[in-house]
Formats: structure tokens, C-alpha cells, sequence
């Protein structure tokens, strides 16, 4: 088995405790912060993470309050972050916390493994980083500073790779500061050894360590397997407005986006006079908003936006809810894939 040289937590930590960034979740630790954090950092990147993490913490700044909050609150602090899964897995575990360990996290690896929304890494995080556990926490960062200090080439999203690159990283965690060490590693792919190969080596803290460097095959590492097409979908939305007033409707309660609320979407794009048409409005009612892309992980939609002024005794779309405009930013939650569109109503 390749192995990760020994010296590599000591530097590590050195370059890290001059260098790490300063972060709500590690200025203030508690297990709960670092639990959050670690959720939502999943799929959203640290600098887009800050302000969502300060205001969600602050609404709910408690496993009794996440325990306890409604869905559709829920959803609207999470606005914005997508994979809304996330969320409703930390109100499962919120529940489950309150059931089975007195509101609090626990303090052992297995029993974090084990609640909703925590895998290996998230768990290994947690573990490590509020209760110096020493478990690793290996997320792609880590895979692919591994991949580039052993020289590695193997696919680092196979299983057995993966599972393999944690072996090798839990032979070299310390004794004491495991959180800030499995931090120092994320800290490094975060910041030096940059994916889609553009890594700084020159300002790299272990570059004598790395036998990629050294191999001069940095710029080729890691391997992955080729993602493969996303499906495309063409949809066209509409902003339909009464005076002061525009219509959504709830997505279905399972699937893409579930229960969030969306703007009436037609599939296929339509024509400015097809939507007058439809909606039995003059031509001129019907104002374009212009496209729109939105990429989820295997569709991305392209979309046509149109704002419709209706008169006020027009009908509602079917399925639809009116409501002012103040009242959906402040109480329903939009998916970011309407971002677009949604912003012209402000």
C-alpha cells in the first residue's frame, strides 16, 4: 500500500496555524457549528457558505430549535444552497439527537455515522475537528492532495481507491490536533493544490513531500472517471403578476426540489404571442425576461422567462397560490434555479 510521508503532519500543521482562514464555524467552535458547517459546506463552496451558515445559526442556534422548526422556515434558510436534502436530513438528526442522546451530538464516530445526511467524511469531520477523535476525514480535497504527494494515478472516485486513500491518511494522523490536521489537509486542497490542474506548487508547504512535484505528473493528477452528459430540458417561465401580486405553486412533495415553491413552468420554450395566447392577454401583457441556465448534477434546464400582467378578476394558473411580493422573499422558499427570474420582481 502506498503511504503518505511521516513528516507530513508537522509541516502541515506549522504552514496551517500561520495560514488557515478565519471562519465563523472555527472562530466560535461548538460540535453543533461544526455539524452545520460541515452539511453545508457539502456542495457549496466556503466563501458562498459564510453568510447562509451566520444567518442559519442564527435563527437556529440549537439541535432543540433545527428539532423543532418548520419545514417550509427550514427550506427558506436554506434557500439558495440547493440539494435541499441537506436540510431535511438535519432536522431528521435534530429529532433523532433529542430522542437518542439528550440534544446533544455524540462524542464517538459509529453513533455520528448513523445519523441522516452523515457519511464517513462528514462523520470523520465532525469527530476529529469538535471532539479530537482520531478518525480521518477524506473528501475530495483530501483524495486529490493524496493522489499528488504519493504520485497515485488510480481513479480516485473508485471505491476501493477511496476507501484505500483513507487507510492511508488515518497511518499518519497525530496523536493530538487530528481536527486541525484533517483541516490542514482540506486547507491545502482548498487553497494550494487546486483542482483541474492548477496547483501552487511554488507556494506549497510540502512541496519537498510530494512525488508528484518531484515527477513533474502534478498537473495530470488526479484521475477521475468522465462524468458523463447531463441531460438538457428547455422550460418557460412565467412571472404572472396581478397588481401587486404574482402567482407560485408547490412542487410535489418527493423528486427534484421537493415541496420548494416554483413560478408556473411550461415545458419546451414558447413565444411571446403562444403565452399571450394561452393565457387569452394582449401580446403586449407579456414581457420577455430573457434565457436562463440552471445545472443541477445530471439536467441542466434552459429557460425562457416572461413576466404577464393579468388584470385583477384574472384566474389563477391551476395548482397556483397569489401572494405580494414582500410576503414570497420573506416567508416561501424559491429554488436558485429561478435566481433569474426571481431578482426582476425585487
Amino acid at each position: 500500500m502506498p503511504q503518505l510521508p511521516a513528516a507530513l503532519p508537522g509541516q502541515l500543521l506549522q504552514w496551517y496555524d500561520k495560514n488557515r482562514r478565519i471562519l465563523p464555524w472555527r472562530e466560535e467552535p461548538s460540535p453543533y457549528r461544526t455539524w452545520i458547517s460541515e452539511v453545508m459546506l457539502q456542495q457549496t463552496r466556503v466563501e458562498a457558505g459564510i453568510a447562509y451558515f451566520e444567518r442559519f445559526t442564527a435563527a437556529l442556534p440549537d439541535i432543540p430549535s433545527l428539532a423543532s422548526v418548520e419545514e417550509q422556515q427550514l427550506l427558506k434558510l436554506w434557500e439558495g444552497l440547493g440539494y435541499y436534502s441537506r436540510a431535511r436530513n438535519l432536522k431528521k438528526a435534530a429529532i433523532q439527537l433529542m430522542q437518542e442522546h439528550n440534544g446533544q451530538l455524540p462524542a464517538d464516530f459509529s453513533a455520528l455515522c448513523r445519523l441522516p445526511g452523515l457519511g464517513e467524511y462528514s462523520a470523520g469531520a465532525i469527530a476529529s475537528i469538535a471532539f479530537d477523535i482520531r478518525v480521518p476525514a477524506v473528501d475530495g480535497n483530501v483524495l486529490r492532495v493524496a493522489a499528488r504527494l504519493m504520485n497515485d494515478d488510480r481513479n480516485i472516485e473508485d471505491t476501493a481507491v477511496k476507501k484505500e486513500f483513507r487507510q492511508i491518511v488515518w497511518e499518519v494522523l497525530p496523536q493530538h490536533r487530528v481536527g486541525d490536521f484533517n483541516q490542514s489537509l482540506m486547507e491545502l486542497g482548498a487553497l494550494i493544490c487546486l483542482p483541474n490542474g492548477r496547483p501552487l506548487c511554488e507556494s506549497c508547504p510540502v512541496r519537498d513531500l510530494c512525488q508528484a512535484y518531484a515527477a513533474g505528473t502534478q498537473l495530470t493528477l488526479p484521475t477521475r472517471q468522465k462524468k458523463p452528459r447531463r441531460r438538457k430540458e428547455e422550460k418557460t417561465v412565467l412571472l404572472l403578476c396581478r397588481p401587486g401580486e404574482v402567482q407560485i405553486t408547490q412542487r410535489p412533495a418527493d423528486g427534484l426540489l421537493a415541496s420548494l415553491w416554483e413560478f408556473p413552468t411550461l415545458p419546451g420554450l414558447h413565444t411571446p404571442a403562444e403565452i399571450a395566447e394561452l393565457l387569452s392577454v394582449p401580446t403586449e401583457a407579456v414581457t420577455p425576461l430573457g434565457p436562463a441556465t440552471h445545472i443541477f448534477t445530471h439536467i441542466e434546464w434552459q429557460m425562457q422567462g416572461y413576466r404577464v400582467e393579468l388584470p385583477p378578476e384574472a384566474p389563477l394558473w391551476g395548482g397556483c397560490i397569489s401572494l405580494p411580493t414582500a410576503e414570497l422573499f420573506a416567508s416561501y422558499p424559491i429554488p436558485s434555479a429561478y435566481a433569474a427570474y426571481l431578482k426582476t420582481l425585487r
